[in-house]
């Protein structure tokens, strides 16, 4: 999700030390997905793969240590579904595909993935609006008035299908949890604060809700979990404190990328996940 920042954030990232493995435990994790997944900028960085912008202190790292599970993370910055089948090219090198890390040994397998596909992070970063103007959610219909986030987002749903077929296929005996994004707007927005005009913000919010519920419909469809952090991170969204949000601005205040979950965010998302892993299946 993050292709436009991934230049200018490198310098930054490869200051941040390699940290120790961890130690093994019982049950094997996966972690598969994007930059929201992965936790650009947040301390410490993780080598070699430093393009990937994979954080020590991201969701599946601190969910992993209170599951105690060993954990393979291949979450990489910029990825889309078809990095989880082959090679992906960052800025700082070719990194294998994500579904390398699923083996029968897997016990249990998150993926967040798809807003890259639809380009979210980019599409938010078109609406931002320095002065009041025109909105932006008028320029993302089709020819046949249809919107184009809504159209994609269907297109999107055969291929998570895939997806779970492929990560079963590899690990059987896997628990597997389609993971949801959180909140990037309020309702409203907070122009100036945040330079996005209400009606474009509430259009962003509309766009993201259409999304996360496809997921979750996928998931439901395919008989996998489904983690939401879209409904427990209302309240914490770019437009609030920096000691209450837990996804960064335009602006960032802390080590994170904007529009992207900040070392706050990903401790209670990783609190989210482990407490719907726990939860038995209905």
């Amino acid at each position: 999700m993050i292709r436009r920042l991934l230049a200018l954030c490198t310098a930054a990232a490869l200051v941040l030390a390699l940290t120790p493995p961890a130690h093994a435990a019982a049950g094997v994790y996966v972690a598969l997905g994007d930059s929201a997944a992965s936790g650009p900028l947040i301390p410490n960085q993780i080598l070699p793969q430093l393009g990937c912008f994979r954080s020590d202190r991201n969701y599946a790292h601190l969910s992993a240590s209170d599951l105690g599970a060993s954990l393979r993370d291949v979450t990489c910055s910029g990825a889309e579904v078809q990095d989880m089948y082959e090679s992906q090219r960052t800025e700082l090198g070719t990194v294998p595909p994500q579904l390398d890390a699923v083996g029968p040994d897997a016990t249990l397998v998150t993926v967040q993935i798809g807003g890259n596909d639809l380009d979210l992070t980019g599409f938010i970063e078109d609406c931002l609006s320095i002065l009041p103007g025109d909105p932006c959610y008028d320029e993302y219909r089709e020819p046949d008035g249809r919107d184009r986030f809504r159209v994609g987002t269907d297109a999107l749903r055969p291929r998570v299908d895939q997806l779970i077929r492929d990560i079963r296929a590899r690990a059987p005996q896997a628990r597997i949890f389609v993971v949801g994004y959180g909140t990037y707007a309020p309702r409203n927005g907070c122009w100036p604060r945040v330079p996005v005009l209400s009606v474009d913000a509430n259009y962003i919010r509309a766009t993201l809700a259409y999304f996360n519920q496809a997921l979750r419909e996928q998931a439901a469809a395919m008989g996998v979990g489904f983690v939401d952090f879209q409904t427990p991170s209302e309240g914490h969204d770019p437009c609030k404190s920096s000691s209450v949000r837990w996804i960064e601005p335009y602006v960032p205040a802390s080590a994170a990328v904007p529009f992207h979950p900040n070392a706050l965010g990903m401790r209670n998302f990783a609190a989210i996940v482990t407490r719907t892993v726990r939860t038995p299946a209905p």
